[in-house]
This record gives C-alpha cells, structure tokens and sequence, in this order.
C-alpha cells in the first residue's frame, strides 16, 4: 500500500505556515551536543566544501550503479560484500557518516518549513539519488551502500527467523519514526533522526555514553536479527519500501522457474520471501474476510491513532526550546522554583517582554497539538495499510522475493539450486577458454 505517505506530506504543510511568527526569536532548537545547526544562507556562514561534496555525491551514485549491477546483472553476493565493506570505509568510518540520505530527510523538511534555510545540492542529491535507483533497480542503497545497513550485515552470524506478526508490528515503528521526525523538524524542535542514529558515534569515535549502549545493542542483537535498525527503526528504509514497489526492476530469486525446495526462504534473513498462495476454496473466503473487517476497522484506526497523538502533544511539545523556556521562565516568576537558569537570564537580558514569550509558546503548542494529531491519524493509516497488505491475496505460484522487505543482499542467489546451476553454466565457457 503507498497512501500512508500522504499524511506524512500533509504534516509537513500544516507544520511550516506561521513558523517565522513563534520561534527563531527565542534559543534554537535543542540539537544533540557536538551536532552542527544546518548552515543558512542567512547567517553567511561557509557551507562544507563544495568539491568534497561533489565527490561524496559521485561516489554515491557510483556506487548505487554497482550495486544495482551486483544484484540484478551480476547476481553476485560475494561483490555486493565487497562493496558494502568499500561503502562502510567510505561513508562510514571516512566520511563519519555525514551527510547521509537517512538523515537528509530532515534538511529536505527543514527547507520545506524554513524560508531561511538553503538546502545544500548534496543534502538534495543524498536524499533524491537512493529514492531513485530504489525506483529503477530495487532496494540498491540498502544492499551494498548504506553504511548503517553494512555494519549490521557484517555482524550477521546466526539469523533467527523473527515471527511474521512480530515483523509486521515492528515495521511498523519506521513510519512512526519519519512522521515524528518530520514534526519535529517543521517545529524547530530538534534533528530526531541525526540526535538517535546509533552508529555514527561509532564511526566518528566519540559517542556518548548512552548512544554507545544503544548502537552496541542493536549490534548484539544485529548478530541474531537481521538487519534490525534497517528494518524495524530506519525511517529512509520506510520511504525505499514504499518506492521499492515501483520498481522497474528488483530482485527475483530464480533466473527459470522455480522448484519450490525452500531454501531460499530458510536463507533469506529479513523474511523477505513470500510462499505461494493456497488456492482453495476456504483461503479465499478468509482472505476476503480478512479484507472487509480491515475495511471497515480502517477509519477506526486512523481516529485512535489521532487521539493517541493529540495526547503526546505535551511530550513531543517539550522537546522545543521556546516552550520549556516559557515554562521554566513562568515557574520563576511564579515562585515555584529557587534560582534561575542560563537560558531565562539570557532571555531576561533580551528586554523582550514576557508575554510575547508566552504567546510564542502558546503558538507553539497549537501547532505541535494539530501535528501529533496528524501524526497519529498517520500511524494508524499505516496501521490499516499493513493489515490491507496482509489480506489481500494474489496468486503466486512460487517462491518470491517481497520488493519492499528485500534488501538486495544476494544471499538467496547463493542458495537456490536454479541459480547455482545457472552460474555453472556461465562459468564453464570461461574456464575451457586458452
């Protein structure tokens, strides 16, 4: 299903109308320590580099060209290793992880929201050129190219089948993710995406304590669960799945027909392989069943996920630097707390009156009410998606890759007896040749 997008472009509208009213008078939103505030045009100050930028971008897309090759042309696991271990050097430890398309959906928000804000050619290329080899070749970026995605694969040891009801829910969490790191950004709150990415510590060698004890988890469980930041928790992975349906090519397990031996779904780690359809009678009642009840639970969902969201509002509202400044600033004045803080003497020291603090709050608690709505009636749109996709019932008749859950990587090639068979074949006129 691809609707659930739609909420998310609609956040994102709502979201930037009045911004400049309420906010950048006050202290900045509140980014991660050792973060760098976007760079505006505005503040004049230099952007990074443009020929190293220009590199970056080209290796990007020179590398996307590879793995697309790798995976459809070559069909070739052990290159799709290589370049991921190339891309985690690269992207990762090289280049420290920025800019990367995952976290460029925010500074493509932010110059949506913000009119100050320039948005940097390689922020826009990042994010645009995945999204568009996902729609010719599949999921390209997540095979070989994604140093988040490389780290985990490398520590891939004893992949245990997670439970498809479980990996349904699960997946659910990335578009909730993206929606909340949408709102977050259209209010000025803070970079969700960049504060939380639990590698790039790793990769610059200076992650805190608390980012240290999350990335090491994912990697523990990384060794079991395939890929599990990628699946359950990256919010670029949620744009690449819906875009992976589109695709004018992607992944098939078998170059002929396949012989049903089930390896490939016994190899495949992310349960991206899908069985063939019963064809009796008794399945297609239930799927049809199935269908209607989702149908109809639908609007229910949706009208849930919006009074679930309009009740964080005070939650996600807090994550804002004006509006715990007005609430601290009004504590003191009240005499309900000893002393003040850096922040409301620096904002005493402005001569601004406090009302006008107060009204820029107060704006902006209205506007994090309606995006939490929205970004609610978003979870639950995604919720029904999901269930939609489950009922639906087309006919297959073999083993078939998923082409939003594969993730390119090649190891079903290595299994299945057609394609070995095939790759026999192309490598013995190579081998009789003087």
């Amino acid at each position: 299903m691809r609707f659930p997008i739609v909420p998310t472009l609609a956040l994102v509208a709502i979201l930037s109308g009045g911004r400049a009213a309420a906010e950048q008078r006050f202290p900045p939103p509140d980014f991660s320590p050792g973060y760098s505030l976007p760079v505006t045009e505005a503040q004049g100050a230099p952007a990074r580099a443009d020929a190293r930028g220009y590199i970056d971008a080209a290796v990007l897309a020179g590398a996307l060209a590879l793995a697309s090759y790798l995976a459809l042309g070559r069909r070739s696991r052990r290159g799709l290793v290589l370049l991921g271990l190339g891309s985690l050097a690269y992207f990762g430890f090289y280049r420290h992880g920025c800019i990367c398309p995952v976290g460029a959906v925010q500074n493509v928000v932010l110059a949506i929201t913000d009119p100050g804000y320039a948005l940097p050619l390689t922020a826009a290329l990042f994010f645009a050129l995945p999204l568009l080899f996902t729609l010719f070749f599949g999921r390209a970026f997540c095979a070989a190219v994604c140093p988040l995605g490389a780290v985990q694969d490398v520590v891939l040891a004893s992949p245990v089948a997670v439970p498809g009801w479980l990996a349904r829910a699960l997946g659910l969490v990335p578009f909730v993710y993206l929606g909340a790191a949408v709102l977050l950004v259209a209010t000025g709150s803070t970079f969700l995406i960049c504060r939380y990415d639990p590698f790039v510590g790793f990769f610059r060698l200076s992650a805190g304590l608390d980012l240290t004890i999350y990335g090491a988890a994912l990697l523990i469980i990384g060794v079991f669960v395939g890929r599990p930041y990628c699946r359950f928790l990256c919010p670029y992975g949620a744009l690449l799945g819906l875009v992976s349906r589109l695709s004018w090519r992607r992944v098939t397990i078998t170059p002929a027909e396949c012989v049903r031996c089930r390896l490939c779904e016994d190899a495949c780690p992310f349960g991206a392989i899908t069985t063939p359809s019963p064809e009796t009678p008794p399945a297609r009642r239930a799927g049809k069943t199935a269908l209607a009840v989702t149908l109809l639970a639908l609007p229910l969902l949706m009208g849930l996920g919006a009074l679930a969201g309009r009740a964080l509002s005070p939650a996600f509202a807090h994550t804002h630097a004006t509006i715990r400044l007005a609430e601290r600033v009004w504590l003191e004045e009240a005499g309900e707390v000893e002393g003040t803080t850096d922040q409301s003497d620096a904002f005493r020291a402005t001569g601004l009156a406090l009302d006008d603090l107060y009204l820029a709050a107060g704006a902006l608690r209205a506007r994090f009410d309606t995006g939490t709505t929205i970004l609610g009636v978003f979870a639950g749109l995604a919720a029904g998606a999901t269930l939609l996709r489950v009922s639906l019932r087309r006919t297959r008749r073999d083993y078939e890759a998923d082409p939003a859950l594969c993730l390119a990587c090649g190891r079903c090639y290595r299994y299945c007896p057609v394609e070995t068979d095939r790759g026999k074949r192309h490598r013995k006129p190579r081998e009789a040749a003087p």
